[in-house]
C-alpha cells in the first residue's frame, strides 16, 4: 500500500512551528527557486499547444482558461493581510510581497502546470489510445478520436476497450467500424 492512499490531507501547519527557522528559511528559497524555470515551462506548454494545433486540434483550452479571474481575489494592496511578528525586515511583512505571491506567482504557476498537464493528456490521448491503470485521470482531456482511430484498418488490432473508450471516442462506439 502506498503511504498516501490512506492520507486524507497533507500535514504541514501542525508541524511548521517545530521546524527550525533556518530549515524554514531554506524551504522559502526552494519554493521560489522554480521561478527560474517558469520560462521553460511556458515554452514547453506553448510548444505542446502548437503541436496539437498543427496536427489539426480545435477547441483546445488556453492558459487563460485556467487562470482565476482577477476580480475573484479578495485582497488588494490596501487591505492585504500580512504575517505579524517581530522580524520586521522579512519580506513576509510586506503587503507587496503577498500581493505578488497571491495574485501572480501562485495562481499563474498553478494555472500553467494545470494547463500543461491538460495539454500533455491531450497528446497522450491522441497518440496513445492504450488503456492503463491511470488512464481515467486523463478524463479532463477528452478528444474525438485517437490517432489510431483515423486509420480504420488499424482498428482491428486495438483491444475492444481501447476502441470504445469514451476518453478518445466521443459519444459513439467505433468497434463496429473495424468489422
Amino acid at each position: 500500500m502506498k503511504a498516501c492512499e490512506t492520507c486524507d490531507r497533507v500535514e504541514i501547519g501542525k508541524n511548521h512551528r517545530q521546524v527550525p527557522v533556518l530549515q524554514r528559511a531554506i524551504g522559502m528559497v526552494l519554493v521560489y527557486s522554480p521561478i527560474l524555470t517558469l520560462p521553460f515551462c511556458f515554452l514547453s506548454a506553448y510548444m505542446t499547444y502548437w503541436h496539437l494545433r498543427m496536427v489539426g486540434g480545435k477547441n483546445i483550452k488556453t492558459l487563460s482558461d485556467f487562470l482565476p479571474d482577477r476580480n475573484s481575489h479578495r485582497y488588494n494592496l490596501k487591505n492585504q493581510i500580512i504575517m505579524g511578528g517581530s522580524f520586521k525586515i522579512s519580506p513576509v511583512q510586506s503587503r507587496l510581497y503577498w500581493i505578488l505571491n497571491c495574485t501572480w506567482y501562485c495562481p499563474v504557476s498553478v494555472a500553467l502546470f494545470e494547463w500543461h498537464a491538460y495539454l500533455v493528456k491531450l497528446v497522450e490521448n491522441w497518440w496513445c489510445p492504450f488503456g492503463h491503470e491511470k488512464k481515467e485521470n486523463y478524463n479532463n482531456a477528452k478528444i474525438d478520436q485517437s490517432f489510431w482511430h483515423i486509420f480504420p484498418e488499424e482498428l482491428v488490432n486495438l483491444d475492444k476497450e481501447d476502441k470504445d473508450n469514451p476518453i478518445w471516442n466521443g459519444t459513439k462506439e467505433i468497434s463496429d467500424i473495424s468489422q
